[in-house]
């Protein structure tokens, strides 16, 4: 957020962390082994296996797609279902991503409240599968943090784990806000992850403060024996690995992650609860992670796009007002949730109308 712009519209405005960019720098001096034969890669895998408290099989990858597909390509053959909530970014945003690294899976969209899968929907819609004509249930994907800000506890993550595993099906979760997630729920990335049941996860950097790094960790090596043919073939085995994996090795060294997720949902529940005291606004969801989705007076919402601050807006039936999506990220500051809260503030003491 620079030039004293706010920026709210996605974490991935924000910048690289400077420990990230000088790792970069550090990584760019001398020779070392190409696509991943290297010594940042073998450091990040075995630091990875400390963090997450098991064996498993790291691959670093450079956008969030790759991570989510390739590794959903491990559990879903071509003529398998993939269920996911209906706003899921494998669902909204992926441009067929998956349909296209699985040969062919199917998505089948569930609706639950806050963004977040409901076991016994899930049962029930699996359970209804049918016979050679269809779609084979194969694989669960839950995104941690939720498209909505909400987080699953292990617990929850459990729960969805306990129906896929008694219809045979693998368990892949999208953390592209894994950091987020970790600190809102408060445990470790082994009870978040395959302790609760995740057999694969893609883990994000990028949203967090990676110039652009992401990993796909499989919990079940077993599952992993192909996945280097599978990077290569999705072009994400880069000849230059170290660069990648350097910036994995910043982003775990003395906590940076999770350091800079507590920053990014410390922000965010300020302007929530800065937002939530003001007539007219109204919190769509749980404020769990980085991420506010509010429903301000059209003219409201308006009114702070003319005073340069910029936001996604998200569709809403509701008449007069705006809804907004919010997202704080690892370089946000009080200062800056504070002047659009003044602005907020300013404009709701303010008749206003709304050029619509």
């Amino acid at each position: 957020m620079t030039d004293g712009i706010v920026n709210f519209c996605s974490d991935n405005v924000a910048g690289a962390a400077p420990e990230i960019m000088e790792a970069l720098a550090r990584a760019g001096q001398g020779a070392a082994m190409p696509y991943g034969n290297d010594d940042w890669t073998r450091r990040v895998e075995r630091r990875l296996a400390e963090v997450f408290e098991c064996d498993l099989a790291a691959f670093p990858v450079a956008t969030g797609t790759a991570a989510n597909v390739l590794g959903l390509s491990l559990l879903a053959p071509a003529y398998g279902a993939i269920y996911c909530h209906a706003g899921a970014h494998i669902h909204e945003d992926e441009c067929g991503a998956p349909e296209f690294f699985t040969g062919g899976a199917k998505l089948i969209a569930l609706e639950g409240a806050h963004g977040k899968l409901d076991p016994d929907r899930l049962a029930g819609a699996i359970a209804g599968a049918g016979d050679v004509h269809h779609v084979q249930p194969a694989a669960v994907s839950l995104s941690q943090a939720t498209e909505a800000g909400t987080v699953y506890r292990p617990q929850e993550v459990a729960a969805i784990a306990e129906v896929a595993r008694g219809h045979g099906l693998g368990l892949q979760m999208d953390g592209a806000r894994f950091a987020n997630a970790l600190v809102a729920a408060g445990c470790s990335p082994a009870e978040l992850t395959w302790k609760a049941g995740v057999d694969v996860l893609a883990f994000g950097a990028t949203k967090n403060g990676a110039l652009a790094a992401e990993a796909v960790l499989v919990f079940r090596p077993a599952l992993a024996a192909d996945f280097g043919y599978r990077r290569k073939r999705g072009g994400h085995l880069f000849s230059k690995m170290r660069f990648l994996s350097a910036q994995l090795e910043a982003y775990l060294a003395d906590d940076l992650w999770l350091r800079h997720a507590a920053n990014a949902n410390a922000m965010a529940a300020r302007l929530a609860a800065g937002l939530a005291a003001l007539p007219g606004v109204v919190l769509r969801h749980p404020v769990e992670a980085n991420e506010i989705f509010a429903g301000l007076p059209l003219a409201l919402a308006d009114g702070l796009e003319a005073a340069g601050f910029q936001f996604y807006r998200w569709p809403t039936l509701e008449a007069g007002l705006a809804e907004l999506r919010l997202v704080t990220a690892f370089s946000t500051t009080e200062a800056e949730v504070e002047r659009f809260l003044a602005a907020v503030r300013r404009l709701a003491e303010t008749p206003l109308r709304s050029a619509g």
